[in-house]
């Protein structure tokens, strides 16, 4: 049996995205903004959770419906400019204690934390668990990992 939803199973899911992603923002106030992506051939619905950081100023978290997953992803910070062999050290031994995300190079050898989620795993409660542990996540990391890489802008 083939895990690959149909187009009104999927516009089914978006709606609901949509409703429990407004339901988000009406009770957190750490939510900035949701805003829906144009229309893209490469997924089926995109949208971008703004929120209000403490370490960092501003984490958006990138939710994308695909015919069999749901992805998620934010941008944490820039490559490293110094102790890079420790800063991906730190990385990897981060992404033995996550669950459901992981760091991850992108372009440029920025530093990014995505996750994926099989959509039959979908639910209310699942979106507000993986945008809420993102949000963790980069509040936890950001500050250890921007004084690993970028050490001698901090040095005084």
């Amino acid at each position: 049996m083939s895990d690959l939803f149909d187009d009104e199973s999927l516009a089914v899911l978006e709606r609901r995205i949509d409703e429990w992603l407004g339901a988000m923002k009406s009770s957190n106030q750490t939510i900035l903004a949701i805003d829906i992506a144009e229309p893209d051939p490469m997924f089926r619905a995109r949208w971008y959770v703004r929120m209000r950081g403490e370490t960092k100023d501003f984490i958006t978290v990138w939710i994308t419906l695909g015919q069999r997953t749901l992805r998620y992803e934010t941008y944490v910070m820039p490559a490293p400019e110094e102790n890079v062999a420790e800063f991906n050290e730190q990385l990897l031994r981060r992404n033995d204690k996550l669950v459901g995300a992981h760091f991850s190079l992108g372009l440029e050898d920025a530093v990014y934390l995505r996750g994926d989620l099989p959509l039959i795993g979908l639910t209310e409660s699942e979106l507000d668990r993986i945008v809420g542990s993102m949000y963790a996540h980069v509040e936890q990391c950001f500050r250890p990992l921007l004084m690993l890489g970028y050490a001698s802008r901090f040095a005084d």
